[in-house]
């Protein structure tokens, strides 16, 4: 990704072409991020190419595609939070379909969702 990066900011010598190294790092990240859930790719790949754009820096991208990564590994006991951090809460067990129960703190039932709608709290 830096090496596109790179290229994308010699865009004045490549006739302003630049944006097409953000279009192939995003085209990687569908590729390298494949097995994940169809909205958390699209994020990455989001992140990916606004860091070769040079929109974001290189330690947030990093971030945004560690923390993605990191929500397709939910087990149970893991302590999650959603994506705005209104509810916090405990992995319950995870569904055949891939969906999560999860059981948020203070409440005495358990909620069903897309592992994409969670991210883990950082430990």
């Amino acid at each position: 990704m830096d090496f596109l990066r790179q290229f994308h900011r010699a865009a004045p010598f490549l006739f302003f072409n630049g944006n097409r190294f953000a279009t192939i790092g995003r085209e990687m990240a569908f590729a390298i991020f494949g097995e994940l859930p169809s909205i958390r790719r699209r994020e990455i790949s989001s992140s990916i190419a606004h860091y070769i754009a040079g929109v974001l820096d290189r330690d947030s991208m990093v971030e945004v595609v560690e923390s993605l990564w990191r929500v397709a590994q939910l087990q149970p006991g893991d302590r999650v939070k959603t994506l705005k951090g209104t509810l916090h809460g405990v992995i319950m067990r995870v569904l055949d379909d891939g969906r999560v129960a999860w059981r948020p703190d203070g409440a005495t039932g358990e909620l069903v969702a897309l592992p994409e709608s969670l991210e883990p709290e950082k430990r």
